[in-house]
């Protein structure tokens, strides 16, 4: 979990060299030079063959002046393609602006630690498996040539002379304290990344745009140019998606750079269960009934961040308080402090004394485990012998993100139920505290940007495709 972003610009192009002007009898066209009777009264004193000859000359003007009047709805955006030695450049019109199709509904798959959505990239389209992260930005995938790569050569991003060059603003914009530069001697002028999360892993490469496809929910499909990232050396620990689809609140997520081009609200959100889910761009997703909103902290940072947050146990105060949580789904699990940690294993574990469940041995990612009389199945077997969590926003009208059991507890394969709750300072994370995908489970969360604040309603994750 790290921040890196970057801006991009996209530049305004004029379709057509021509001047149009509409009078009450006239019509005329700067296109072909030539005038058109439109009163009435003039048209219908014409005999047959000049109405047909006006009709045909008619036509002719509107499909040579007006071409995208015959382009179908799939095809939004006209882009001008400039080529040089090095770069492909795609220029955007401000068409793009107007009438904001609707939201983009991805389906996830996947369980828990391993939640990914398909995001198809290039002309013709190629599917990316990428691992959702709010708790970053920047987006990439796995790319040719590639030290270290998981993915096989025919799955990987192929660049086509579409680099971001560095007189680009997005490397001056973000070098500034993030590791995105150009490199001095690079004579095509790429711009390079690289980002580090707090697990250890990275990602090291250039910047690239290419087309993303991309269906909205009216059914509408467009092509928008994005950039990401071109991950030529990944190095991670354990098992990781070939990508990263970066969700955070800076300029180079996808999110932000969707709504930069007029294409949605900036506002996305999710909804995890035990297998799969779903992930939406855009205001207009029909949110359940009982949504509760917390204000989000109005802090220069990328992350989603709540404050004032107390920790309920069983419904009651604990001395857990004035908590500051980021909202990260590029984290498996819920991280605390070293304190507030403490407090809460303390919690339960002084519950369990009067139980048959014994400490067991640790798991290889849970450190805190416990056994009974027999393997557990499911967290529906331990509802007996542990507490419900909550999570309560003081600044927020009391706003509370109710953590049921399967939202802080895991059953290994051995059939033992483990914290899913871990100590951040053990973890590299200092006094950070982490909510993490372990408690979005069975939860609609919505981060809307445009209203400053983040919502969260129990949610079935199930999304039906508009008929």
């Amino acid at each position: 979990m790290s921040v890196r972003h970057f801006f991009s610009v996209f530049k305004q192009v004029v379709f057509c060299d021509m001047k149009v002007e509409t009078k009450h009898t006239t019509f005329t066209s700067f296109c072909f030079g030539f005038q058109i009777p439109t009163s009435p009264s003039i048209f219908l004193n014409m005999d047959v063959k000049n109405r047909v000859l006006t009709l045909a000359m008619l036509f002719l003007f509107l499909f040579f002046c007006f071409p995208f009047a015959f382009v179908e709805a799939y095809q939004p955006f006209n882009l001008n393609i400039t080529q040089n030695k090095n770069q492909t450049f795609f220029n955007v019109t401000n068409t793009l602006n107007n009438n904001r199709p609707s939201t983009i509904v991805l389906q996830i798959q996947g369980t828990l630690g391993h939640y990914t959505v398909p995001l198809e990239i290039g002309n013709p389209p190629k599917p990316f498996e990428l691992d959702i992260d709010t708790g970053s930005d920047l987006t990439w995938v796995e790319c040719e040539p590639c030290t270290n790569c998981k993915t096989p050569i025919n799955k990987r991003y192929k660049p086509h002379g579409n680099f971001e060059p560095c007189a680009d603003s997005l490397c001056t914009e973000v070098g500034k304290p993030r590791t995105f530069k150009c490199v001095k001697g690079n004579s095509n002028g790429q711009c390079h990344y690289l980002i580090e999360y707090e697990d250890g892993g990275s990602s090291r490469g250039v910047f690239v745009r290419d087309n993303v496809h991309i269906k909205f929910t009216n059914k509408v499909v467009k092509q928008p140019p994005l950039v990401f990232g071109c991950g030529n050396d990944q190095k991670f620990h354990g098992h990781y998606a070939p990508g990263i689809l970066g969700l955070g609140k800076g300029k180079s997520s996808i999110l932000s750079q969707l709504h930069d081009l007029g294409l949605v609200a900036n506002v996305v959100g999710h909804c995890l269960k035990e297998k799969g889910g779903i992930i939406f761009f855009g205001d207009k997703f029909n949110y359940q009934r009982g949504i509760v909103w917390a204000k989000m902290l109005q802090r220069p940072s990328d992350h989603y961040i709540l404050d004032s947050a107390n920790i309920l146990y069983n419904g009651k105060p604990t001395s857990v308080t004035g908590l500051e949580v980021i909202f990260d789904t590029g984290s498996t699990y819920t991280y605390l402090n070293a304190r507030s940690y403490k407090a809460v294993l303390d919690l339960v574990s002084t519950d369990l004394k009067r139980t048959p469940l014994k400490e067991a041995t640790p798991d290889t990612s849970q450190p805190m485990c416990w056994k009974g009389p027999k393997p557990f199945k499911s967290v529906a077997d331990v509802r007996n012998y542990f507490k419900p969590l909550a999570l309560i926003f003081t600044k927020s009208n009391n706003a509370q993100l109710q953590l049921p059991l399967e939202s802080y507890l895991v059953v290994t394969k051995e059939g033992n139920v483990c914290l899913g709750i871990l100590d951040g300072s053990k973890n590299g994370l200092q006094n950070l505290n982490i909510i993490g995908d372990i408690s979005f489970q069975g939860k609609l969360v919505v981060y809307d940007n445009d209203k400053k604040q983040i919502g969260w309603v129990p949610g079935t994750c199930i999304y039906k495709t508009p008929m």
